[in-house]
C-alpha cells in the first residue's frame, strides 16, 4: 500500500469514528499563485454550496484556500481529496 493509499485509509477511519454524516468538513489547500489554480479548486466543488475563502501568501507566490461543504459521508470527503491532487501544485493541509 503506498503511503497515499495509507493516508486515505487512516482519514476514513478517523472520520467514521469522529464525525456524524451528513456533516460540514472544511477543506485546506495551498496552490501556486501563477495560473488559475484557484479556479480549478473552485471548479471541484461546483454545484456543493461551498464556501470559499482564500488568502495570498506575504510573497504573493502561494494562496490558501479554505473551502467549507456539506458532505454525506467519509467516502465522499476523500473522493475530493483525490481529485485535487490532480490539480498541479497543489498541497493539502
Amino acid at each position: 500500500m503506498s503511503d497515499k493509499e495509507a493516508f486515505y485509509v487512516k482519514l476514513k477511519d478517523s472520520l467514521e469514528n469522529t464525525t456524524k454524516f451528513p456533516a460540514e468538513y472544511l477543506y485546506k489547500f495551498i496552490v501556486p499563485a501563477i495560473g488559475n489554480k484557484v479556479a480549478e479548486v473552485e471548479e471541484l466543488f461546483k454545484g456543493k454550496s461551498a464556501k470559499f475563502a482564500t488568502k495570498a501568501s506575504k510573497t504573493g507566490k502561494y494562496i490558501s484556500i479554505s473551502i467549507k461543504v456539506k458532505l454525506a459521508s467519509s467516502d465522499e470527503v476523500i473522493t475530493y481529496y483525490r481529485k485535487a491532487e490532480k490539480i498541479e501544485g497543489i498541497i493539502s493541509l
